[in-house]
């Protein structure tokens, strides 16, 4: 779950803390890993992040589906709701799940102004692809946001096997002074995948 769906919500968060070209500068984490069977993923996860701008953000498995945002005057969650791509994705069955809900309803309806800070507009991610490559205008979620999102999730894993907390550097992409970490960032392609069969 951390490393396949944990991108489409750490995007979220990311987009929503202003750290979608960045990434954290801490995290720990603890992990279930299964001991037999052809299934070598992790089972439960709870992992926590700490960001340069001094934001906490925990992934647990035992937190409903979606990204809740909690501030001094209350929180905001959202989700997909009951929307899903295919029959296996995580999600409500009830047919009208919301995708918002908040501590008090009202903040839901606050209009922020004509100056506040107005967020990019996509109803639909293909549809709006294909009209960039038209315009040549940005995405709404460029390669590198969503690198950096499965770097999160990638950090994530790696922090449940190793004990101890890891500090990332988000701009080298490197954990610092942790060699045995930084073996973990990349593992060799099955041949011919890769770009180390790559020939020049």
């Amino acid at each position: 779950m951390i490393t396949g769906w944990g991108a489409h919500h750490l995007d979220i968060a990311h987009w929503g803390m202003g750290t979608e070209y960045s990434g954290p500068t801490e995290v720990e984490g603890t992990g279930k890993f299964p001991e037999s069977g052809l299934w070598n993923v992790h089972l439960d996860y709870d992992i926590h992040y700490t960001y340069a701008n001094g934001v906490h953000m925990h992934v647990c498995n035992k937190y409903p589906n979606g990204v809740k945002f909690i501030g001094e005057d209350g929180w905001i969650f959202v989700s997909r709701g009951n929307a899903k791509v295919t029959d296996s994705d995580p999600g409500s069955d009830a047919p009208m799940a919301a995708s918002f809900k908040a501590s008090d309803p009202k903040i839901l309806q606050y209009d922020i102004g004509p100056n506040g800070i107005k967020l990019y507009e996509s109803p639909e991610h293909h549809l709006n692809w294909l009209e960039c490559i038209r315009s040549r205008r940005q995405p709404i979620t460029p390669a590198e946001v969503a690198h950096r999102s499965c770097s999160a999730c990638l950090l994530g894993h790696i922090a449940m096997k190793l004990p101890q907390k890891l500090y990332w550097n988000p701009k080298a992409e490197r954990f610092i002074n942790d060699p045995e970490a930084n073996a973990m960032l990349s593992r060799p392609g099955r041949a011919p995948y890769g770009i180390e069969h790559i020939q020049m």
